[in-house]
């Protein structure tokens, strides 16, 4: 359905508790600093890169929709023209199962509704990917099953699932960067709390990737994933203080700023654009839709427990968002004639689902084109 915008703003939930508490400790990693991954992709990708991008995918209650999502990729990569426009991988921005990170609940909420998905996987931890039951009968350790599942310094044997032969993914931690031929994807991990926390080590790290991405600018976008988005009009989590004031600060400290930030845990669709004093603009896209089944509608401008009435929101504007409608994003990177340019294809599923053969419709179609002869510092 339509959505006519009743933000033109993000918002901030007002009166929120303070949960950094339930900050987890992070993993040792898989790979040698500083944690890049350089994918196998066919030779087609060398001037375009296509990928689609999901969060908050998982979920117990309907599963219909974590699989009708997934199926409609797989349609994607399986009826695509041409073999340069067929997708290379799905980066997964967090959520993967509910409610905490528990491996006897990746089959039914991954495993299976992903089987058929024919293109590799990556991922950065949501909240819920890392949070920890304290109810298990079997005691583990945050992002245990996750790691089990996407990290590893080679592909090895995942220990539970139904497919015993099924391998791990090769990341070399729970942060690190995907280096592909015309794309440095960034992908951050923010922790368990409602907002998001990212230590100083962390953001050391950030600092010096975007600095390394910098070098290879005019060759290749700057993509950043976090889970919890730093600007969203929501009504369940709003804005991410945290993560503003994290993005600015790792942005001026290294001089550069992305093209993109790519996020989940709000469960809709939300496209965001921020102007600079420089005149260089970021994108930001919330795309959490993926699956769960409770949606996320925006706060209504009357109500008292929101406000966009802060100086963060001055240069930042919704520019298009979809509600109460499970989705995915399809990007698109490419290199023509010297310039760069990254296309949007946001699909939205109706809330009945889909008819025999009927294809997830399009709901917005988007470019942004990347001016390097703006100065980002």
């Amino acid at each position: 359905m339509s959505v006519v915008n009743i933000r033109t703003k993000p918002v901030f939930k007002l009166n929120q508790p303070d949960d950094s508490y339930k900050f987890q400790p992070l993993p040792a990693p898989f790979g040698i600093y500083p944690y890049r991954l350089k994918p196998e992709l066919n030779d087609s990708s060398a001037e375009k890169l296509v990928f689609h991008v999901v969060g908050d995918t998982g979920g117990i209650k309907s599963p219909a929709f974590q699989r009708l999502i997934a199926n409609e990729m797989a349609k994607q990569h399986h009826n695509a023209a041409k073999e340069e426009d067929k997708p290379s991988f799905l980066y997964h921005v967090g959520d993967i199962v509910y409610h905490f990170g528990e491996a006897d609940q990746y089959e039914q909420q991954f495993f299976t509704p992903y089987k058929n998905y024919p293109a590799p996987i990556y991922a950065i931890p949501g909240n819920h990917d890392s949070d920890v039951n304290p109810t298990a009968e079997q005691p583990y350790k945050s992002l245990d099953a996750f790691t089990s599942v996407f990290c590893g310094a080679t592909p090895r044997k995942v220990p539970f699932g139904d497919d015993k032969e099924r391998k791990s993914g090769v990341q070399p931690h729970v942060y690190w960067t995907l280096q592909a031929p015309v794309a440095n994807i960034i992908g951050l991990y923010s922790n368990v709390p409602k907002f998001g926390v990212i230590d100083e080590e962390q953001k050391a790290w950030f600092i010096e990737e975007l600095r390394n991405a910098e070098k290879e600018k005019a060759e290749k976008a700057i993509i950043v994933c976090v889970h919890h988005a730093p600007y969203t009009a929501d009504i369940n989590h709003g804005s991410s203080l945290p993560m503003i004031t994290f993005m600015e600060e790792c942005f001026n400290s290294a001089g550069v700023r992305p093209d993109l930030v790519l996020s989940g845990h709000v469960h809709n669709y939300q496209r965001y654009k921020k102007s600079y004093p420089d005149g260089s603009p970021v994108s930001f896209i919330v795309c959490g839709g993926g699956g769960f089944d409770e949606l996320h509608k925006l706060a209504d401008p009357d109500d008292l427990n929101f406000s966009d009435e802060s100086e963060l929101f001055d240069n930042v504007s919704l520019k298009r968002s979809c509600v109460m409608q499970h989705g995915f994003l399809k990007l698109e990177v490419e290199k023509k004639g010297g310039e760069l340019t990254i296309n949007g294809s946001y699909y939205a599923i109706p809330h009945q689902g889909l008819q025999d053969g009927e294809d997830a419709p399009l709901y917005e179609h988007f470019e942004i084109e990347l001016n390097r002869d703006l100065v980002a510092g």
